[in-house]
């Protein structure tokens, strides 16, 4: 009853699979056939080759052979050591030539008198290293008694002429609040003496810390297995970033890694280079003043250890393309740090302040590994104390340093530091608890409102511009008209303290809680306008003081006398000695 299927040879029969037996024995057959040209050419070239060689060296004898073999080997080693270092070849070759140019006799001696003369005024100039009273050298014999110390301190306390507590300065002070600063200086008496190295005996302390990260990872959108450090300091959080990362890549097999920086990124990223061994390679900027996301596709490469943007930048106040830039680090599967140091404690406010950023910067964009953010500025917490972030706790731990065979015991510490102060952990737990959400959404309310107020009015002056479109707080002023320097001198006279930048010539204000004060904006754009007005009087007037000395900055192509300079400037911060001149540092008189 069943119907019998009978199979015919064909096409899908036993002939059709015999015809592709065949085919598969025939065909490693036929490709050799197909590549025995190229091998009797390549074998052809081989013998001509070894024929050159042996006739060049028929005439050696085997010690010069070996000798020529080791001495080639060695130039080899030297020239790849010479070529590829962290610091590119260009780089290397100009300070060899202005080196060699400043030993030169004539030439020479000529940049030395210029230094000098650079290095007194800036020694000499500097309104705040002059103090009419000698300073103290040694231990005073008998201990000072405490009314006397504190009138001493009194005295050290009243020193400068820039008042902070009116708005005239450039962030330095982002609070200032009396009832915050009481409840601080209870806070910290109360754990004065408190060491987070030692969480046996401080265990009220550890958990406050651990407190502050888990509540940043909160408001920075990180999830279960988010993590982070506190640390000293905006530097400090980056540096471990970039210590974490460089660890990962060495356990990655990149035995010189590289971080991607945008050039307007902190400098405590060069600071991670020098400090760490790594290659910073910087990447321009667009004309928009974000990193150019196509220059940094292009500067990736196998060494590539990091790679990083800022929330917003410090210079100009812009926030760069996070969310593009996440994307390269998905696809090649790179690390990427996002610094908000300066505005993260802000901008983490914006939305619920009713200011919503145009584009995300946190843990919500895939990619984000880590970020870095500043309690101690837009998070009112006293000075030394801030945060690095981790999306994973696989990440943080090449933050961590381990000694497991010092004598001592078993060291492991989670930063830089060893001791660390507690009272400025439990301060800063102390602002965040009595701030709370609702007070910091307020406060960022009142400086954006700020910002944009200023950035309007500004934006009306003909003779200056504003760079970029700033979405936080930082408001950068440029001009084609007039040296902008003499902007901040000008400012400098009439009391306030701006941001002096460089490549390209700039100032900046950033605006705190001090500037949301009644009447500080209205000020600060009176003083601009009339600052302007005098300026255009004599549009050709050379530039003094502190807008000269960058000025000249910028145009020095040999960048160690920059270096120079500054480390005269460093000196004079430890100097003890009374400088005689009566020249105020911004060519201007001081003001009252």
């Amino acid at each position: 009853g069943r119907r019998r299927v009978i199979s015919v040879p064909g096409r899908g029969g036993a002939a059709g699979t015999l015809r592709s037996r065949r085919r598969s024995r025939e065909t490693p057959a036929a490709e050799m056939d197909a590549i025995t040209p190229y091998k009797e050419i390549l074998q052809m070239y081989w013998e001509k080759a070894t024929s050159f060689v042996n006739a060049r060296c028929a005439g050696l004898e085997p010690w010069q052979l070996v000798g020529l073999t080791f001495s080639s080997t060695l130039l080899s080693v030297w020239l790849h050591g010479f070529l590829f270092q962290s610091e590119s070849l260009t780089s290397r070759t100009k300070k060899q030539f202005f080196k060699l140019l400043r030993r030169m006799p004539f030439v020479g001696a000529i940049i030395q008198k210029k230094i000098d003369e650079v290095l007194h005024g800036v020694t000499s100039s500097l309104s705040f290293l002059k103090d009419e009273k000698d300073y103290i050298k040694a231990l005073p014999e008998q201990g000072m008694s405490q009314p006397e110390v504190l009138e001493k301190m009194k005295e050290y306390s009243s020193k400068g002429d820039v008042r902070w507590q009116d708005g005239k300065v450039s962030g330095t002070v982002y609070s200032g609040e009396e009832k915050l600063t009481r409840l601080l200086v209870k806070v910290y008496e109360e754990f004065a003496w408190s060491n987070p190295l030692h969480p046996d005996i401080f265990p009220g302390l550890r958990k406050m810390e651990a407190e502050v990260v888990r509540i940043a990872c909160t408001l920075f959108n990180g999830g279960p297995n988010s993590c982070g450090a506190m640390t000293s300091g905006g530097t400090e959080s980056i540096l471990m970033a970039c210590k974490a990362y460089r660890d990962l890549a060495y356990e990655r097999g990149i035995k010189q890694p590289e971080m991607l920086v945008p050039v307007s990124a902190h400098a405590a990223f060069d600071k991670a280079a020098h400090y760490f061994g790594l290659k910073l390679v910087h990447i321009p900027l667009t004309k928009a003043m974000e990193v150019d996301v196509q220059a940094m596709r292009r500067a990736i490469s196998r060494n590539t250890a990091m790679l990083v943007c800022s929330a917003p930048q410090f210079p100009h106040g812009i926030m760069d393309p996070i969310e593009e830039v996440a994307e390269l680090a998905v696809k090649y599967r790179i690390p990427f740090h996002v610094d908000a140091c300066l505005g993260g404690f802000l901008i983490a406010f914006m939305d619920k302040a009713g200011f919503p950023l145009k584009r995300p910067f946190d843990f919500r964009v895939k990619g984000v590994t880590s970020i870095s953010a500043d309690t101690h500025k837009y998070g009112y917490a006293p000075k030394g104390s801030s945060v690095v972030l981790y999306s994973d706790k696989k990440y943080r731990r090449y933050q961590f340093f381990i000694a497991p065979d010092w004598q001592g015991g078993i060291y492991a510490s989670p930063s830089m530091a060893g001791s660390r102060p507690g009272g400025i952990i439990a301060a800063c737990w102390a602002t965040l608890m009595h701030i709370g959400e609702s007070g910091y959404v307020e406060a960022t309310k009142r400086i954006i409102k700020t910002a944009r107020f200023l950035e309007s009015e500004l934006r009306k002056i003909d003779s200056i511009f504003i760079f970029g479109k700033p979405e936080a707080s930082v408001l950068s002023i440029g001009s084609d008209i007039f040296d902008i320097y003499r902007l901040s001198n000008l400012l400098a006279a009439k009391g306030w303290n701006l941001n002096v930048l460089q490549f390209p010539s700039s100032i900046h204000l950033c605006i705190t809680q001090l500037h949301t004060q009644s009447g500080v904006a209205e000020q600060f754009l009176k003083d601009v306008k009339d600052s302007i007005e005098e300026i255009m009087k004599n549009l050709h007037e050379k530039t003094t003081g502190m807008g000269a000395i960058y000025g000249m900055a910028q145009s020095v192509p040999d960048r160690s006398l920059v270096a120079e300079i500054s480390e005269a400037y460093l000196d004079g911060l430890y100097s003890t000695d009374v400088p005689c001149s009566e020249k105020h540092m911004n060519g201007s008189p001081g003001h009252r």
